[in-house]
């Protein structure tokens, strides 16, 4: 009986190890796919303000890192999910939060992206409701793909954009402190 013990034991400690951790009813999937290019989930967090959650946000990359600034600086394939948990979002909302992101990101120094910055912004355009999933993928050699709800949006071209974008949720002045460690798995 004792070793029937150890090992349901063991096989919980296993399951509860490799589970897949829920934030605000969200599940990140372990492995995502963009552009025919495989990456491994390297963590996750939610992004709140004044103790409302607003989405769920989710690191990919080819090579796991807690590494913010040398995650920002790769030139490899990465991407971020963020699945809306919140019905207060809207697209208003979302392209203040993204002018805000990359001033910080970019040190105020926006000027030199203001072509890519504005196609980004559009893919924000339209309603954006509860349950909606984007995936903001920096593709090597091709630029920054942007979906919705599996719907492809557009691609930005641009490595130094792509370290703009990340920087977003990974420099040193985030949109989200918390959602940063989430996603750098600390």
């Amino acid at each position: 009986m004792k070793k029937i013990s150890l090992i349901f034991i063991a096989l919980l400690s296993f399951g509860v190890l490799n589970a897949q951790e829920e934030i605000s009813g969200v599940t990140p999937e372990k492995m995502i796919s963009v552009e025919g290019t495989e990456l491994d989930f390297n963590g996750a967090g939610l992004r709140e303000k004044f103790f409302l959650d607003l989405y769920v946000g989710a690191l990919y990359l080819e090579n796991k890192s807690k590494k913010a600034e040398a995650i920002i600086e790769a030139d490899e394939s990465m991407a971020i999910t963020i699945e809306i948990v919140s019905g207060l979002i809207s697209s208003e909302k979302m392209i203040d939060a993204v002018d805000e992101g990359f001033e910080k990101s970019t040190k105020g120094n926006t000027a030199q992206f203001k072509d890519e910055i504005a196609s980004f912004k559009d893919a924000f355009a339209e309603e954006i409701v509860k349950g909606d999933k984007y995936v903001i993928a920096y593709i090597k050699n091709k630029g920054v793909v942007v979906m919705k709800n599996g719907k492809k949006l557009k691609t930005i071209p641009g490595y130094e954009f792509k370290k703009a974008l990340f920087g977003i949720w990974l420099c040193p002045e985030p949109a989200d402190e918390d959602l940063k460690e989430g996603m750098l798995g600390l």
